[in-house]
């Protein structure tokens, strides 16, 4: 294994010098930048930084990196995150019936290509039990009735803080989560804490039955998005979008078929960024630093 790295993710205002002013302060205190991405946004008049360096011969604990950066996102009028490589978030799975992305992500994590815990997946419905279980996940049952939804979502909530969960993924969760939700769980800032999967390609065909729809239209291509989840359905920053081809003889159910592959790729494709911080989230856009 390579040796622990240290990450910060700053987004702040853009002037001169920040290149300088933060890849200085990881040198000066002894550290070997392994990777360093920046990017400028003059609309938004943004400047966006991630820096990853190696811990070993580096000049402060790892207890002091984190306060040590917010003196200088403090100074530099900015949002700010420090990771660690060798760190394994707890991460939940929202599903309902359909399997193929949570066993994708579930058999990901099991070979260590996905570097996060699971220990918990939530369900509106009973049917993907065994397969949490199989893979070492508590399964939690929680039905969403019309009118029972604010009791259904408090307790996700005290599931999600008794597992200390820092990320959920909605692997075809196929319920929309409220407003008070995401304020409780995942209040807005640069760096958010959902992800859902979208059986289309952003921003079309948004909302339900994308495939039947896209094959009503005649595309010559379907895609997925994965996105971070906000109040307006779908149109969270989107983190990654893969597509196949659609051919006139396909049917329906060949759209449905292909794109359940492309939904399985562009999720765990984003999980991935997510986990390695690579993505930085700006207003309704995202940087992805890969």
């Amino acid at each position: 294994m390579s040796s622990p790295t240290a990450i910060l993710q700053m987004i702040c205002p853009d002037q001169p010098g920040l290149v300088r002013e933060l890849s200085g302060w990881v040198t000066s205190n002894g550290g070997n930048i392994v990777h360093a991405d920046h990017h400028s946004d003059p609309t938004a008049g943004l400047f966006l930084s991630r820096i990853e360096w190696e811990l070993e011969g580096f000049g402060l604990p790892r207890e002091a990196i984190c306060p040590t950066a917010h003196a200088l996102a403090e100074r530099l009028h900015g949002e700010y995150k420090v990771n660690f490589s060798d760190y394994r978030p707890p991460v939940a799975i929202f599903v309902s019936k359909q399997d193929h992305c949570l066993l994708d992500l579930l058999w990901r994590k099991r070979t260590g290509e996905l570097p996060m815990e699971v220990p918990l997946v939530i369900s509106n419905h009973p049917d993907l039990g065994p397969i949490a279980t199989e893979f070492g996940a508590r399964f939690e049952h929680v039905p969403v009735d019309p009118d029972g939804k604010p009791e259904a979502e408090a307790r996700h909530l005290e599931l999600l803080a008794q597992h200390k969960i820092e990320l959920v993924i909605l692997a075809k969760y196929m319920q929309v989560l409220s407003k008070e939700f995401l304020v409780a769980f995942d209040p807005p800032d640069a760096f958010h804490k959902v992800i859902n999967i979208h059986h289309s390609f952003l921003p079309a065909f948004m909302g339900a039955q994308p495939y039947h729809r896209a094959w009503d239209r005649g595309v010559k291509l379907i895609g997925a998005t994965a996105h971070y989840v906000s109040e307006e359905l779908d149109g969270g920053p989107i983190i990654t979008q893969e597509t196949v081809p659609v051919k006139h003889r396909d049917e329906v159910g060949d759209l449905i078929r292909k794109g359940r592959d492309t939904e399985r790729l562009a999720l765990v494709k984003a999980v991935l960024l997510h986990l390695k911080r690579q993505v930085m989230v700006y207003g309704s856009r995202t940087a992805v630093f890969d």
